[in-house]
């Protein structure tokens, strides 16, 4: 009776203790949402399940293509082709100041030149005994810097008689009496104008004056063309430029910016093509556009070559079909001295040279090369270039030059 007893109370204890540990399973699971039973929790929508059923969705708002603004593309090679060309505008044209007294103001860039010529000169002539050896310095001198051989006997022998006759002599006779025989030299009687006057053809048409420019390789000639065209504006002459130098597409390019600063219209031709053909074509040019004056820039040729001088000889008969010639100017460096000379006397017999511009003069102590070069070819010095400004092309004045060689 007794085991019985306790095999109930065992069985009573094991009921109460499963009771017990089902209650508190339950009180671990979540707790209901606040708000009371009634209340009801959100939960996100899970993944769909095969077999479920499918809901009505929300209805948004609904747009047409047309409402659809779609991101511009990035820009690629292709559309950048395609794109339409924004025409750059057209550069302000500018006035060039007057060429008249141009050399005047630029007297300082020649200030190398005086330094072994002029002062050199004057300080020899200033010594207190003027013997035979003295004057051997004053011909080096001058030989030095460029003059030449046939030149400098002629200015030395006419310096030291009248030295002689003189007798005393102060510096400013000195400087007087050099810059007389300087003058001598480089010849104040010469016609140094660039001719810019036009013609009238057989059939009463007027022709302006074309002006070819001609010279070795690297001389400037391209420069100086563009310079002289600004200098011709700048006397109220009307241009138009012929890019003939057609073996470098750079050259007339550069010519084309030159005239566009002073709205000088500019006829060119394709690379490598005929050079007389473009100067023809330039010519006729100006003739139809009533023009002044027509520049011809030729491409830069050695004198060696005899080909390339052959073909220079063409392009002026070619352009002469149209009328005369009135300018051949020579561009030549001042800084290559006696090898310049051997290059004009080259370039001379092939086509008449009727000026010479001579460009660097600011940059050589030789400046003796314009007495020299006038002599050898028998044509005068008509343009300088002083500097590498735009309006750094000078017309050549006599006096001006010799002044500043003494200043």
């Amino acid at each position: 009776m007794d085991i019985l007893i306790l095999v109930v109370i065992i069985a009573v204890i094991a009921a109460v203790a499963i009771s017990a540990f089902v209650v508190s399973s339950r009180r671990k699971q979540a707790p209901p949402p606040p708000g009371g039973p009634e209340a009801t929790r959100t939960i996100p929508p899970g993944e769909p399940q095969v077999g479920d059923e499918a809901g009505a969705t929300a209805q948004d708002e609904r747009r047409v293509v047309e409402d659809v603004t779609l991101p511009a593309p990035p820009e690629t090679a292709e559309t950048a082709e395609t794109a339409e060309t924004v025409e750059p505008e057209a550069p302000e044209i500018e006035v060039p100041e007057p060429a008249a007294g141009r050399m005047v103001r630029l007297r300082a860039r020649l200030s190398r030149s005086q330094t072994s010529l002029g002062r050199g000169l004057l300080t020899l002539l200033a010594r207190e005994r003027l013997d035979d050896d003295t004057w051997e310095e004053i011909e080096d001198t001058l030989i030095t810097a460029d003059v030449g051989v046939h030149p400098t006997q002629e200015l030395v022998g006419r310096l030291r008689e009248r030295v002689r006759v003189l007798g005393t002599r102060t510096p400013d006779d000195l400087r007087t009496l050099l810059r007389e025989e300087l003058l001598a030299q480089v010849g104040t009687d010469m016609d140094r104008v660039v001719h810019t006057e036009g013609g009238v053809s057989a059939e009463g048409e007027e022709r302006p004056a074309v002006v070819l420019v001609v010279g070795v390789n690297g001389t400037g000639k391209t420069t100086t063309t563009g310079k002289l065209a600004r200098v011709l504006v700048a006397e109220g002459n009307s241009v138009v430029l012929g890019a003939a130098d057609t073996f470098r597409a750079a050259a007339a390019d550069q010519l084309q910016t030159w005239g566009q600063r002073v709205g000088a219209r500019t006829v060119r031709g394709p690379e490598g093509g005929d050079p007389a053909s473009v100067a023809f074509d330039a010519v006729k040019e100006g003739i139809e556009a009533g023009a002044d004056v027509v520049l011809v820039d030729t491409a830069g040729r050695l004198h060696t070559k005899t080909g390339l001088m052959d073909e220079l000889g063409k392009v002026k008969r070619v352009v002469e079909k149209h009328g005369p010639v009135g300018e051949v100017l020579l561009v030549l460096d001042a800084t290559t001295g006696q090898n310049g000379l051997v290059q004009a006397r080259v370039f001379a017999e092939v086509v008449d040279i009727t000026g010479i511009a001579l460009t660097k003069l600011d940059g050589t102590a030789k400046g003796g090369i314009v007495v020299a070069v006038q002599r050898e070819l028998g044509v005068p010095v008509k343009l300088v270039g002083l500097g590498e400004g735009p309006d750094d092309l000078a017309p050549f004045e006599p006096e001006a030059f010799v002044d500043a060689l003494l200043s």
